[in-house]
């Protein structure tokens, strides 16, 4: 795969990845539904994406664009073969039906109801597909008192109790700047999507999967149920720190650059303790062991950072490598572009896009050591696959497809 620091970039070879030979069709729209597909594409799958005739994605209008065109788009679309088709249009849902039978995983993220409206509810389709597997995404799940209201990642994320322990002490709960509630969503449907396809190959059934956006991210947040449960324990907003490690925090350096560290552990903290020539500290009661450093987490943050705004970036950075202290630099993207890390893990690749000439996006993860996933093309045109897909594989002729594209269907 060629990486984000060669010369002139090339279109990938075809990969073989461990999801080669299944099929999927993307009926999702924005964020949560297509990166869930995306997901598999990039391993291989065979991923059909649908789109409204004429209007497409409302993806494809996210900015930030070059000439018109979306740059969400070309990573989110990546890898997937593109077809317009109206499912609330009668002809429309019959050749979905057609297009379904030679499919393993239908993904979609409508509001719960919509796909029954058209007649496309489960039942409907394992009916005709008892292999089916329905992955559905939604903001509050299929079921619950919320399944009818809009949802959205930001809503998700707020009620997942996330933003309630997120931000400075004292302020306001802080939203992540990215579709936090969205991407972690698509990771777990995506992950259950191939689970219920180790299960096929068992029971030879498929099913249906219940993805919504809250729950995926309320599940990173574990050990705060238990401590309520059992404590009544409610984290509050401490900033960068963690209340049961110290130190851990993002240090300002000379240099106005930022570095996070963590030193919990015994080891860690004497390595720190070395890097800084402050041996005393092992022997103040304050920083005896990790829970007497937290309860002293103001104390200690004041001397780590006295020593970090008296040091560049770069040469704490040294000391710290020398000492083998558990830290790092806060990147930005240039940074990220001009890490020797990601460069040597070619983290990013370079391939042509037929409306924009180069473009870099991030590679696939995660990495396999037989079946190697990639990315083979960026997102394409409004149905750019429609007569290869109708025509050429569901046998539409001319005529039958001119008929579809005049009423509307596709």
């Amino acid at each position: 795969m060629p990486s984000a620091e060669d010369g002139d970039p090339v279109m990938a070879e075809p990969q073989r990845g461990a999801l080669t030979g299944l099929r999927v069709i993307d009926l999702g729209t924005m964020i949560a539904g297509p990166l869930c597909c995306t997901l598999m594409a990039d391993h291989g799958a065979d991923v059909i994406k649908i789109e409204q005739p004429r209007v497409g994605d409302p993806l494809r209008a996210w900015t930030p664009m070059v000439d018109g065109v979306s740059l969400w788009w070309k990573v989110t679309a990546r890898n997937k073969r593109l077809v317009t088709l109206n499912l609330g249009h009668p002809d429309g849902a019959r050749l979905f039906k057609r297009l379904m039978s030679s499919a393993d995983i239908v993904v979609e993220n409508f509001r719960p109801g919509t796909m029954e409206k058209w007649g496309l509810g489960y039942p409907q389709l394992e009916a005709l597909h008892p292999g089916i597997i329905l992955v559905r995404i939604s903001g509050f799940g299929q079921t619950g008192p919320y399944s009818q209201r809009p949802g959205y990642g930001t809503v998700a994320e707020a009620m997942s109790g996330m933003p309630a322990f997120t931000g400075v002490a004292g302020g306001a709960p802080q939203l992540s700047s990215f579709p936090l509630a969205d991407t972690v969503a698509a990771t777990f449907a995506a992950l259950g999507a191939v689970m219920a396809i180790y299960n096929r190959y068992q029971t030879g059934r498929g099913q249906e999967i219940d993805v919504s956006l809250f729950e995926p991210l309320f599940r990173l947040v574990e050990s705060q149920v238990i401590a309520y449960d059992q404590l009544g324990l409610v984290k509050k907003r401490v900033g960068n720190r963690l209340e049961e490690d110290a130190p851990r925090n993002v240090y300002e350096t000379s240099d106005g650059k930022y570095l996070v560290l963590s030193a919990s552990s015994p080891r860690t903290w004497a390595r720190l303790t070395s890097a800084m020539d402050r041996a005393d500290l092992l022997a103040d009661p304050r920083f005896e062991n990790n829970a007497s450093r937290c309860a002293n987490v103001d104390a200690l943050d004041a001397i780590v950072g006295a020593w970090m705004r008296t040091h560049t970036l770069q040469d704490a950075m040294a000391t710290f490598e020398l000492h083998d202290v558990v830290a790092g630099p806060i990147y930005d993207i240039e940074d990220i572009f001009h890490d020797a890390q990601f460069q040597a893990r070619q983290a990013i690749v370079q391939i042509v896009d037929p409306d924009l000439g180069a473009v870099k996006m991030p590679d696939v993860v995660p990495r396999f050591g037989r079946t190697p996933g990639g990315v083979r093309h960026p997102g394409l045109g409004l149905g750019h696959d429609n007569e290869a897909v109708y025509r050429g594989e569901l046998g539409l002729d001319e005529r039958q497809y001119e008929q579809l594209r005049s009423a509307g269907a596709v």
